[in-house]
């Protein structure tokens, strides 16, 4: 006896069930976020890369199953312009838990702050990843029991998988043994019978696991929430934390986006510690205000009118001489007195004029420069982050910067930062972070400026470069020294300005300071930036 193989009640017509439940098992998923083949090269790279992110994933492994996939999942979100969820139907029951974990995160209120520091840029979204590792910590304990009972969701589907292609098998063989009127014998519908049975059997387990891991899952919901919630807000801010500390120390976007991985992650530690994390803000304020003054500041400005001159300017032309020209036979009367610059222009007064040569700030670094003032700013602080104003005021201008730091006579070091190319940002921090201590020498640095200045003008021929002297102390200088200044100062048209910092003896008439500079000015408030402004009007 047999049974007809494809009837309504024939193994083929039972098994199908069976059949198209190993297929779409097939089609289960253990990534929660949409991806692209190019996608997860990113993640590729950044892992292979970043100590820090292999080792999270080795300890949350340790404990957890799937968490680097939850962590690729993480970083994924965080660096997609656009990061999409896969339809939880998809997913398999192991890593539903990884797709509510992602889900969660994204739906967060501070997910979008987040996600505009890190979208497109790997750095920014591994940082994340890192800076969310004790929320996920926390969170991988808290839903401990939802995670296991996944576990056994996806054992019990698997299980169903492994009774389904028993039942494909079972088919197969029937199929062979059918005979030419489509009946198979007895045993092969009995194997079809028992296995379709296991399937069965095995398919309500995996019914039971999933319903319990469902209601694992949702009791373990709102620990989830405040947990992601709480990783989202810790992430947004140590990246924009990070993002402030870069662009404070000048360094731009797509700067960051051409460092390797590893410069970019020694610059990050370097900015966070130390006195670095602690002048940013100070240097922020100053550059900020800077750029204002920047703004406000326009070079040969008509300025306050205060008369009539003669010239060749044309745009301060008096409108009776511009009448002229409305006149056919007086036209070559304009002509020849443009040609010897006599026409009669306005005159007028306005701000100083910037220089064309190189901006050397000499920064004092003699022991009293270590004092703290309010707010724990330094007067160390406050002049480094001045030169670092005019290091920026001088890009701008397309004029080389110099950083000169002194103390004691036998004390200096000088920092070069050309005009011609970008400043290449560990040479900023350098200069920024280096101090001599000891005690105070004017001669030197003023003599290294000098030196600098007429070097560029052998080499270029610019003059009018500007010297700034930042210092807390007064010292004497000597007579044949002072005689050498005046002579270079009148061959090469430069200009000192002089900042005494919590130093009114320093601007009092008669003193060094004061006889040497062209302008000077006292600073008494070192978390005031604004009392440098007018040196960023004239520089």
């Amino acid at each position: 006896m047999g049974e007809t193989y494809s009837g309504p009640a024939g193994p083929a017509h039972r098994a199908a069930k069976w059949l198209a439940l190993s297929a779409a098992a097939a089609e289960q998923h253990t990534a929660a976020v949409v991806t692209g083949p190019f996608d997860r090269v990113a993640w590729r790279d950044v892992y292979g890369q970043s100590a820090g992110l292999r080792e999270l994933a080795a300890e949350l492994n340790a404990g957890h199953a799937h968490t680097t996939d939850l962590l690729t999942d993480v970083f994924l979100a965080a660096y997609l312009a656009a990061p999409r969820l896969r339809d939880r139907a998809r997913m398999a029951p192991s890593h539903l838990l990884n797709h509510q974990v992602v889900a969660t995160l994204m739906s967060s209120p501070e997910f979008g702050g987040l996600h505009r520091e890190t979208a497109g840029d790997p750095y920014a979204a591994a940082m994340a990843v890192l800076a969310q590792a004790p929320g996920l910590r926390g969170l991988l304990e808290r839903s401990r029991d939802a995670r296991e009972r996944a576990g056994r969701a996806d054992r019990a589907q698997r299980e169903t998988v492994t009774a389904a292609s028993a039942v494909s098998e079972a088919l197969r063989q029937a199929a062979e043994e059918a005979g030419e009127d489509g009946t198979v014998p007895a045993p092969a519908a009995d194997a079809v019978r028992r296995a379709v049975e296991a399937a069965e059997a095995a398919e309500a387990g995996a019914r039971r696991e999933e319903r319990a891991a469902a209601q694992a899952l949702a009791a373990a919901l709102p620990g989830i929430r405040a947990a992601a919630r709480n990783a989202t807000a810790t992430a947004a801010e140590a990246v924009r934390r990070e993002a402030a500390l870069t662009r404070a120390w000048g360094v731009g976007p797509g700067e960051l986006e051409r460092m390797p991985f590893d410069e970019r992650a020694r610059l990050a530690e370097r900015l966070r510690g130390g006195r670095l994390a602690r002048w940013a803000e100070l240097i922020g304020r100053f550059r900020r205000m800077a750029d204002g003054e920047r703004a406000r500041k326009v070079e040969n400005a008509m300025g306050e009118l205060v008369g009539v001159t003669l010239g060749d300017d044309l745009s301060r032309v008096i409108p009776s001489e511009l009448a002229t020209l409305g006149v056919p036979e007086l036209r070559a009367v304009f002509a020849a007195r443009y040609a010897a610059g006599e026409l009669m222009l306005y005159d007028a007064q306005g701000e100083q004029s910037t220089g064309r040569g190189a901006v050397i700030a000499c920064v004092d670094t003699s022991h009293s420069m270590y004092a703290e003032g309010p707010g724990g700013i330094t007067r160390e602080a406050w002049s480094k982050a001045c030169a670092l104003a005019l290091l920026d005021q001088a890009r701008h201008a397309g004029r080389d910067f110099v950083g000169i730091l002194f103390s004691a006579a036998d004390r200096l070091q000088v920092f070069r930062f050309p005009g011609d190319r970008p400043a290449d940002i560990t040479d900023v921090l350098d200069f920024a972070e280096t101090f001599l201590g000891g005690g105070t020498d004017f001669q030197r640095p003023l003599s290294t400026a000098v030196e600098i200045l007429e070097e560029e003008f052998d080499d270029t021929a610019r003059g009018r470069g500007d010297i700034v002297m930042i210092t807390d102390d007064a010292c004497e200088v000597t007579e044949t020294w002072v005689r050498g200044w005046n002579d270079a100062r009148h061959r090469l048209g430069f200009r000192l300005f002089g900042v005494a910092i919590a130093t009114p003896e320093a601007t009092d008439p008669g003193s060094v300071l004061e006889s040497l500079c062209d302008n000077l000015r006292t600073v008494d408030d070192l978390t005031d930036v604004h009392t440098a402004a007018d040196l960023f009007r004239v520089i």
